[in-house]
């Protein structure tokens, strides 16, 4: 009995550790806001396609997972020889959907998250107050194999540096920037509500501080 007890505390404690490693290696590195990228003089500069870039994203709580995706308003790289030198984006706060909801509940999910609803406005991202978020390039690095983009993403007036993986693909005339899936925690941008590390006595009516994201960026030559 001693034994299959002890195997089954084995097995939990590898699991959690497992899924405590895949959580880290997902999550994005977060420092202070750092001086944004300059471009040389000789760069080009691309346009973002605002109509086929995107970001995904993916929220839960104990009872279930959301998935939804927020537009690009505009955005810029410039590039040289191949290289990314520089790069601002503006991220329309206001267009943030839910995809795996319909109907009633897909409407007030979405309203919660922009802060539309009479009351709940400050609960998330407070759309109508904070209508845009913004990420600008700090620096782009190699890290075994993997190239990393570094930028100040700013919501809700509040910067922090974050670094993810991504691709980078790029012709004469366009380039294509796709991150692979990384988590934020949304409390470094006071974004709180049913946040355990914020608030106490949630027992297990809480929303989880990490913020899963995809990144889909494609521009053209300007």
């Amino acid at each position: 009995m001693k034994k299959s007890i002890l195997s089954t505390f084995v097995i939990a404690a590898f699991l959690t550790v497992v899924i405590g490693c895949k959580n880290d290696k997902n999550k994005a590195e977060t420092s202070e806001a750092k001086d944004a990228a300059t471009a040389q003089a000789e760069a080009m500069e691309f346009k973002v396609d605002t109509a086929t870039s995107i970001i995904e994203w993916k929220g839960s709580k104990p009872t279930n997972t959301h998935t939804g995706t927020i537009k690009f308003t505009e955005g810029t790289f410039s590039a040289n020889d191949s290289v990314i030198e520089s790069g601002n984006f503006v991220i329309d706060m206001q267009s943030i959907t839910v995809t795996d909801l319909e109907g009633k509940d897909k409407k007030d999910l979405e309203a919660h998250l922009m802060g539309t609803v009479e009351g709940k406005e400050g609960d998330f991202f407070n759309a109508p107050k904070y209508p845009e978020a913004t990420f600008e390039v700090t620096e782009i690095t190699e890290k075994e194999g993997q190239k990393m983009l570094s930028g100040n993403l700013t919501i809700k007036e509040k910067t922090k540096n974050i670094t993810f993986p991504v691709s980078i693909n790029q012709s004469d005339d366009s380039i294509e920037i796709t991150s692979e899936e990384f988590s934020i925690d949304r409390t470094n941008w006071n974004v709180n509500f049913g946040s355990k590390s914020v608030f106490d006595g949630l027992g297990d009516n809480f929303v989880s501080d990490d913020i899963t994201l995809k990144i889909n960026l494609k521009a053209t030559k300007a």
